[in-house]
């Protein structure tokens, strides 16, 4: 069922599943890919979870599709993190959710938010990662020219502090300038895939600098003693198999790594056997420790 819910003022839509079996059950929260909205890969995930017993809540973060926010197609890691408590404060609320067994799922970039965000949340009893993008900036600068980046970004800022538009790019394209460059993210994105009509092909320019500044990797050192999953496709050119295995590192027991024989990042978002080997790993997981 559509449902909303209020996030420091700001109206979030989300999809609220509830499985048949009479409750109280235990309730999951999701957030997903970096420009993604919940009736793509969060809905998939939230819809097939929901079969195995769990009330599962996927939205729309601030700023993206249904929900509110402003400026439109922006990344908020901070406000993402408010989202997330706000949509545990409302299945709490549910009478067909136990409030003590509230689980948070993560798959691509929500799976570094899903991370921090369980680490000091209390009201949250175990964390999942599916395709997770742990980003921290010690990685982010190994890759690039750190300080011309957040240079030319802080440039576009500048203009829009002295009352400049918003600037956007593409979220993907072929070929060119995009977000997400490549064949890869638009064989999802920009094709039926991923087809949405609360989905549009652009992001703000000043998104990239919260992506390469962000630490999410940090919930690691914090999320103990609540359980982990950590999912992960043994090949990922977009969340780094090296990003899961530090985060594995970091973590402290209770804790399990599972290894998909994936050989894209999209594999994880709707290709079998790949969603179903996760879903069934993750089903696995809650059953032991939610």
């Amino acid at each position: 069922m559509r449902i909303e819910f209020e996030a420091g003022g700001i109206t979030l839509a989300g999809d609220l599943r509830v499985p048949e079996e009479p409750g109280p059950r235990p309730g999951l929260v999701f957030t997903g890919p970096f420009t993604g909205v919940r009736d793509q890969v969060c809905g998939l995930y939230a819809d097939r979870l929901a079969r195995k017993g769990y009330v599962t809540l996927a939205f729309d973060h601030r700023n993206w599709g249904e929900s509110g926010g402003e400026p439109r197609w922006h990344e908020d890691p901070q406000g993402k993190l408010h989202d997330l408590r706000a949509a545990v404060s409302f299945l709490r609320s549910r009478p067909e959710v136990d409030g003590e067994r509230i689980g948070v799922v993560g798959i691509c970039l929500g799976g570094g938010y899903a991370l921090k965000f369980a680490a000091f949340e209390p009201r949250v009893k175990v964390f999942a990662g599916i395709a997770g993008a742990y980003n921290n900036p010690y990685t982010m600068r190994s890759g690039m020219d750190y300080q011309a980046a957040l240079t030319g970004l802080g440039e576009v800022l500048e203009r829009q502090d002295r009352g400049g538009p918003v600037e956007y790019l593409p979220a993907v394209a072929r070929e060119g300038e995009a977000a997400m460059p490549g064949d890869e993210p638009y064989a999802y994105y920009g094709t039926g895939r991923g087809a949405s009509a609360h989905w549009a092909n652009e992001v703000t320019r000043a998104s990239l600098r919260e992506l390469i500044t962000v630490d999410n990797m940090m919930g690691a050192d914090f999320l103990s003693p609540k359980p982990a999953l950590i999912v992960h496709g043994v090949i990922d050119r977009f969340c780094s198999p090296e990003g899961a295995e530090e985060a594995y590192r970091r973590l402290e027991e209770p804790k399990r790594i599972v290894w998909i024989d994936a050989k894209r990042h999209i594999d994880l978002y709707d290709a079998e056997p790949y969603v179903t080997q996760a879903v069934e790993a993750t089903a696995g997981f809650l059953r032991e420790h939610l």
